[in-house]
Formats: C-alpha cells, sequence, structure tokens
C-alpha cells in the first residue's frame, strides 16, 4: 500500500519563511482566526519555551480555490493549525 502522508520536522522559521515566499496559502474553506490574545500569547509562550505544541497539517491540490479567490497550484494549502 502507497504511503498517503509523511511527516516533516519544519521550524518555527521554516514554517514562516514558506509564508513569507508565499509557498503556503489558506484555503477557502478554512475558518477565520478566532483566537484571543491571551491564547496566542501562551502559544508563544510555549514555542520559546521548546514545549511541544502539535501538527500543522498541509496538502497539495492544485486546484482548491484560496481565501483570496486563487486556485492554490504550486502551493502547500494549510488544512489545520492555523
Amino acid at each position: 500500500m502507497a504511503e498517503k502522508y509523511t511527516v516533516h520536522d519544519y521550524t518555527v522559521e521554516q514554517i514562516l519563511n514558506f509564508i513569507k515566499s508565499n509557498e503556503i496559502a489558506i484555503p477557502e474553506i478554512q475558518r477565520p482566526f478566532v483566537w484571543k490574545g491571551w491564547q496566542v500569547r501562551d502559544l508563544e509562550d510555549s514555542l520559546y519555551q521548546s514545549y511541544p505544541t502539535g501538527y500543522i497539517i498541509i496538502s497539495k491540490s492544485p486546484d482548491l480555490k484560496l481565501k483570496d479567490g486563487s486556485l492554490s497550484i504550486g502551493k502547500k494549502i494549510m488544512i489545520d493549525g492555523q
């Protein structure tokens, strides 16, 4: 049976670089940002302390509609973990 997914260990810096270089996109189906300020602060503190923080699920789909109305051709798509 073919492997359906792979796990990669990326640093926060690498993920931020994906965002800055426009390699990663948010699909139209993703809900709006809902975290409170204290939740963001706690996540940043966890990252700073090097605590495990869970997973970000990314997919590649060439024809998924993005938030800006364009298609996801050649981009990594943030499915979960916004």
